[in-house]
């Protein structure tokens, strides 16, 4: 029995004060309201705004100096659709950037009239996402930072004369009896008793349409009254001529409160009477019970009975009032979602009539229940297939009352990986070598892709120049894009010509893509077979495997893969670790190259033949044609022309006058080696320090050998600077680019094999960025 007892206690201990809260006065609603505007002045669309806001991380700008950004930013929405999910949605940058301008838009007010259908093929994970999004929204509403409060009207029958008690009466003199009858504790009955008592001293109608108080105050006087109660507090009166909370001076309340307004006013001829019979109760959120979120599906039939009354409740406030024609309690199921969600999972079947029967209420923001117009201001959200529209067609009239927003197959190849660790576990990394992973997502997202693409052909006319790193529809880079990433195989002269506009265009094709090829569940299937017959404990899955998986092995899939696309995929991958072995091999004195570079940007300043102590160094400098040749050797390269070099010098003078100096120095306070131009000097000077870094060890055998035995007792035998050359690569491999000891090795052997340094020597242009190689 006592532990009985602790578990209801425990019980009764879990409810939150939020469920236990008692409808509030007007006036102590009013305080609330005075002191938390921006949170109790909220429409659902405000509401589910703050929700995604709040559960939705915004990444750092990968390019924050970047004066042709477009804001493309990565977004982490795991914990609106990951974390805690049985079934979890997975947004791609593309996605998450869309949904975001969407609820920002709503924030601002630009919301109404409209039906958004979020539109995608089947298998893009539409009804996950949505399910997610509901789940999230219902546990926000129903939270502090959630809430919103409904009007609940305590009609107190004293201010109508002393309405005779003789029904409560009746009732409780049988209740007296059964106290005879029934040896009941005595304090329970009285108490059972007076509350009984006080709960007939009131008739209490809760709006069915979920109408805030604040709707109860005459339209006409709202604006002063807002005034009044913000006083002189500027940090809250700006909110009367935002946009965003215009509906609280335009909307009207429901038919049954105006009504009831109004018979109270006329028998207590007082409105502050009328207010003190105004109570607000926080806005409960419950989908199953269709409370503020309605879904159909489409084998959802229709409702028997559209129409809601209340006879009981009719009759007492008939009989309160006098009058039966005053106040008709009736309402319909689109008051049950007012200011909450009316959802439809599919446009089909019978999802397709309640579609149809929205639009007079989209467009004129009323519904008809018999006689009465009745308010709805709700968030209306559809879930369609492509090939669903002709569902609608035949209404025309629907296209501007219509937002589509796209929710097509993943693009971003970080999300589409994101999707296989969730499925399969984030172990599956640890089966392959770095990068092969993400270019299984690469091969699996070309089959989504447009095969032209008008914006990148007007970006790069002659994709031919990049043969070496990309396919010949740049597919390959369009997927960089989308990413958020500029890879630095680009030359500088089209990395110079993706501009704002530009990468707009590209990102905007993103909305005719992902309609066809490999489906979130083929992907799977796909990944699954795949992994499950090559992942081997003692060996990791490298190109070749994958290859050989879409070009013999699997053939039937690789015909979907545009053609050309995995031999592409083929270079760029060797391109890629290549780099990475430079870099890994590469030494560098960081205070030289510095010191070069301060005086290269001292010296351009001045013609050659003169001699100048350097400002930013204190060197003393011989200005001459072969001082600049030696340094610019190291910017561009040893094979460039004179004129080239020429014609940099001049740029980059240019640019220390017109910004470095003036802007950053001067303006701002930065240390030279802090200004962009300094940064993009520096990145110049170590790539091509870089592309040499193999050579010494190419025309070594023994560095080969060493290598293969690396781990090995055999590797003792080799001389200390080997040694010491081998484990600074393998070491360097493994921290700066997450390989393992066998991975660094089996790479190295590829690249030497391969004779990579050479396939590429001619072929490299220079780099924009010195950072990360690839967007994986």
């Amino acid at each position: 029995m006592t532990d009985l007892h602790q578990a209801l206690q425990h019980i009764k201990g879990s409810v939150s004060g939020w469920e236990q809260r008692e409808p509030l006065p007007f006036e102590e609603f009013l305080q609330l309201l005075a002191a938390r505007p921006e949170q109790l002045v909220r429409n659902v669309f405000q509401v589910f705004h703050d929700m995604v806001v709040s559960q939705v991380t915004e990444k750092a700008d990968e390019y924050p100096e970047d004066p042709e950004s477009i804001h493309y930013v990565s977004y982490d929405c795991s914990k609106l659709f990951v974390e805690n999910a049985d079934h979890p949605f997975f947004a791609d940058r593309l996605f998450a950037n869309r949904l975001i301008n969407l609820v920002e838009a709503w924030r601002r007010g630009a919301q109404q009239n409209k039906i958004y259908i979020f539109e995608g093929p089947p298998g893009s994970g539409k009804s996950t996402f949505l399910n997610r999004l509901l789940i999230k929204f219902e546990e926000y509403a129903n939270s502090d930072e959630g809430l919103r409060f409904e009007t609940v009207w305590r009609l107190d029958r004293q201010k109508f004369g002393g309405i005779p008690r003789h029904e409560t009466s009746h009732f409780l003199d049988r209740l007296s009896k059964l106290i005879d009858e029934y040896e009941f504790d005595q304090n329970q009955i009285i108490e059972a008793q007076s509350s009984m008592q006080e709960r007939d001293d009131f008739v209490e109608v809760v709006c069915p349409s979920h109408d805030s108080p604040i709707l109860m105050i005459p339209k006409d006087f709202r604006r002063q009254f807002f005034q009044n109660l913000f006083g002189n507090d500027e940090s809250k009166l700006h909110l009367l001529d935002e946009k965003a909370y215009e509906w609280v001076f335009r909307n009207q309340p429901c038919t049954i409160c105006s009504s009831l307004y109004l018979a109270l006013l006329r028998k207590l001829k007082d409105p502050a009477e009328v207010l003190k019979m105004v109570y607000a109760y926080p806005y409960r959120f419950n989908r199953r019970l269709g409370e503020g979120i309605s879904v159909f599906s489409p084998g959802d039939k229709p409702m028997k009975h559209m129409v809601f009354t209340n006879d009981m409740l009719q009759n007492r406030l008939n009989s309160l009032l006098r009058d039966s024609n005053q106040v008709n309690y009736i309402f319909s199921q689109y008051a049950k979602t007012n200011n909450g969600i009316y959802a439809l999972m599919d446009i089909k079947s019978h999802n397709t009539d309640r579609l149809i029967e929205l639009h007079n209420i989209i467009s004129e923001g009323v519904h008809k229940v018999e006689d009465l117009e009745e308010n709805v201001n709700s968030l209306f959200i559809a879930l369609m297939n492509p090939e669903d529209k002709k569902n609608i067609e035949n209404f025309p009239s629907f296209s501007d009352r219509i937002q589509y927003i796209k929710i097509p197959y993943v693009l971003d190849l970080n999300t589409e990986v994101e999707i296989y660790r969730n499925i399969f576990g984030k172990q599956i990394d640890d089966s392959f070598l770095p990068r092969v992973l993400h270019n299984f997502a690469r091969i699996i997202i070309s089959t989504r892709m447009q095969r032209h693409s008008d914006a990148m052909q007007e970006w790069i006319p002659d994709p031919a120049k990049y043969a070496m790193f990309c396919d010949e529809n740049l597919q390959l880079l369009k997927m960089e894009i989308y990413t958020g990433y500029i890879p630095p195989w680009l030359d500088e002269e089209d990395r110079k010509r993706l501009m704002a506009k530009r990468r707009r265009k590209i990102i905007a094709e993103s909305e005719i893509e992902g309609e066809s090829g490999f489906s979130g569940r083929d992907a799977i299937n796909i990944f699954n077979d795949f992994y499950s017959t090559y992942a081997r404990k003692d060996a990791l899955i490298n190109m070749s495997v994958l290859s050989n998986y879409f070009t013999k092995v699997r053939p039937d899939l690789g015909h979907l893969v545009p053609e050309g696309f995995i031999d592409s995929l083929l270079r760029l991958y060797a391109y890629t670790v290549l780099q990475e072995v430079k870099e890994s091999l590469y030494y560098y004195n960081e205070e030289q190259i510095s010191r070069e570079i301060r005086n290269y940007l001292f010296s351009i300043n001045f013609e050659p033949g003169r001699t100048e102590t350097c400002r930013f160094t204190g060197d003393r400098l011989e200005i001459s044609e072969s001082f600049f040749e030696g340094i610019e050797n190291r910017l561009l390269g040893p094979k460039v022309e004179r004129e080239t070099r020429l014609t940099f010098r001049g740029q980059t003078q240019k640019e220390y006058t017109a910004r470095t100096l003036t802007q950053e120095i001067l303006a701002e306070g930065k240390d030279v080696t802090r200004t962009s131009l300094f940064q993009e000097l520096r990145e110049r000077y170590i790539f091509n320090l870089k592309e040499k870094a193999l050579d010494p060890f190419l025309e070594n055998a023994n560095f080969r050998r060493a290598i293969k035995d690396y781990g090995r007792p055999e590797f003792k035998t080799y001389d200390k600077k080997i040694r010491n050359d081998v484990t600074f690569l393998i070491n360097n491999l493994c921290s700066k680019f997450r390989y393992t000891k066998n991975g660094a090795r089996e790479v190295c052997l590829y690249v030497i094999d391969t004779d990579l340094a050479r396939r590429f020597s001619r072929n490299s242009p220079e780099p924009a960025k010195e950072t990360t190689l690839t967007s994986d």
